[in-house]
């Protein structure tokens, strides 16, 4: 059987005082999560924008991933019925 589907993704860059914030959204249509990563310089570096702003989308990316596997892990115990289980 063959699927194809397409999820909507933002990704939104805030910076303040140093610190860049992330915050990426999914909608795949029947779920919606927001990932949130931050990213600071350190006040020694060289301030490179470039350099926050993948720092934190990255971590607002690996905290999507996370909420996601916990979503899928969630609707998989939910699919498999219980063997075992007492009636």
């Amino acid at each position: 059987m063959s699927h194809t589907s397409e999820w909507k993704t933002r990704l939104y860059l805030f910076e303040e005082e140093h610190t860049t914030k992330v915050r990426v959204e999914l909608d795949t249509g029947t779920t919606r999560l927001t990932g949130h990563g931050a990213a600071r310089c350190n006040p020694t570096d060289k301030d490179v924008p470039e350099i926050g702003d993948e720092l934190a989308a990255a971590r607002a990316l690996e905290n999507l991933a996370e909420q996601l596997k916990r979503t899928a892990y969630g609707d998989m115990a939910a699919a498999v019925p219980h063997h075992g289980a007492l009636p």
